[in-house]
């Protein structure tokens, strides 16, 4: 069983090093889809994911459509402040992949316009001035509620 996570063009080595360290502690497969805003090699990247690269089932994809094809078969959902549901309102399941967009401009409208009904949306207030959560914190909330679903396999 494994869920999958995919960060579409990061900007931030952090967050991608944060997700990873998340990806290795839950046997969650890491998808990276280029251009990214750093080098995987960066330090700050490798220092967020600390000593757990090693164990990151990791694949670096050269464009979104280059990963939408390989992957056109499989069931994602796409996070974002425009989804129409709530990410609780899913029920997910083995091999779901969660797309996350970049940190200044979230995914693509035309990606989110053409799958409307796969669109789903951390809730915040609606008095703040935050455009979103932060990236490696919205993709560890959803995993861990796809996780929590499925009842944690593997986890202890």
């Amino acid at each position: 069983m494994a869920f999958h996570i995919v960060f579409v063009e990061p900007e931030i080595p952090p967050n991608t090093g944060n997700i990873a360290r998340t990806c290795a502690a839950t046997n969650s497969v890491l998808h990276l889809v280029e251009p990214l805003g750093f080098s995987i090699s960066d330090k700050a990247v490798r220092r967020a994911g600390l000593d757990y690269w090693p164990y990151v089932d990791l694949h670096v994809h050269e464009s979104l459509e280059a990963f939408l094809n390989e992957y056109r078969d499989r069931r994602m959902f796409l996070a974002s402040t425009k989804g129409g549901h709530y990410y609780t309102q899913q029920q997910y399941m083995d091999e779901d992949m969660f797309l996350f967009g970049r940190e200044t401009r979230g995914l693509p409208r035309d990606l989110i316009e053409a799958r409307r009904d796969q669109v789903i949306r951390i809730p915040m207030s609606s008095n703040t001035r935050l455009r979103s959560l932060n990236l490696a914190n919205s993709a560890n909330i959803i995993l861990f509620e796809a996780l929590r679903q499925v009842g944690f396999p593997g986890l202890k």
